[in-house]
């Protein structure tokens, strides 16, 4: 079997986050790490290839730095990663996204053989738009099946749980498919030393839109179909006060009270 996950180089959450001033988009050059939800996905596609011919092969789209992801997923056991780079790609809307993607995929499937399952995570942290999935989906005339909570593959045909608001739902779609996982499917597992130090020797592959057959006029700022008019960053909000330990909540909560002016009750 042979799985590719798609995996974004997204800004850490625990980093302060900028926007670009020229497009208002996210500035890339801050921090990064791997999307983690795509580390489910990552997990996933590892949980379903025992054999030895079986491969996992990480996509990423994106920067050069865009390899911190691939390298995470490498750690966690993928056998080849590949990154599309490009500086036409700077601006890309989702539209244009997942055309790479899908052009990428095909180039993977005509580099090392035909593509079983694309998974993905069910969205990412920075954007959270979850599209990403459905257009690869149709650019590839694939069958998609979404947010997976389990996920078994048997005699060609993927079966996924997931529960909605309503139902507990299953879904079947034959081989090859899109399907993203949500976060219950699996506990993505913690590289080991070893499984590190390994990854050293595995390969990324790194492509430009040229050798996948894309057009650089078709994506970028010249092929978004959207745009960000403006873009505010978040107030935060800090807390200004802890009271412990619990024994002594009471009485501390009492004063706190009393200092701005209002009588506990």
């Amino acid at each position: 079997m042979r799985i590719v996950v798609t995996a974004k180089f997204v800004p850490d959450a625990t980093a302060t986050r900028r926007f670009d001033t020229r497009d208002n988009t996210t500035d890339r050059e801050t921090e990064g790490i791997l999307n983690e939800l795509d580390e489910y996905a990552v997990e996933e596609a590892l949980r379903l290839t025992h054999h030895e011919h079986d491969q996992v092969i990480v996509l990423t789209v994106g920067p050069e730095d865009a390899t911190i992801a691939l390298r995470k997923a490498l750690h966690m056991g993928a056998d080849i990663g590949v990154h599309v780079t490009d500086a036409a790609l700077a601006g890309s809307d989702a539209v244009s996204t997942s055309h790479v993607l899908a052009a990428a995929i095909t180039h993977i499937s005509a580099c090392f053989g035909p593509i079983d399952v694309v998974l993905s995570g069910m969205a990412s942290t920075d954007g959270g738009m979850r599209v990403i999935p459905a257009m690869l989906a149709e650019c590839l005339d694939l069958p998609m099946i979404t947010f997976a909570d389990e996920l078994t593959i048997t005699n060609g045909v993927a079966r996924i749980h997931r529960a909605t608001p309503d139902a507990h739902e299953i879904v079947e779609a034959d081989l090859p498919a899109i399907i993203s996982v949500s976060d219950r499917i699996n506990e993505p597992r913690y590289p080991t030393y070893r499984q590190i130090i390994a990854a050293n020797s595995k390969h990324v592959y790194t492509w430009e839109l040229g050798d996948i057959g894309i057009d650089p006029t078709t994506v970028g700022h010249h092929g978004a179909r959207t745009y960000v008019r403006s873009a505010t960053p978040a107030t935060s909000t800090h807390r200004r006060h802890t009271i412990v330990p619990e024994a002594q909540g009471g009485q501390a909560l009492a004063e706190l009270l009393r200092a701005h002016g209002t009588r506990p009750s």
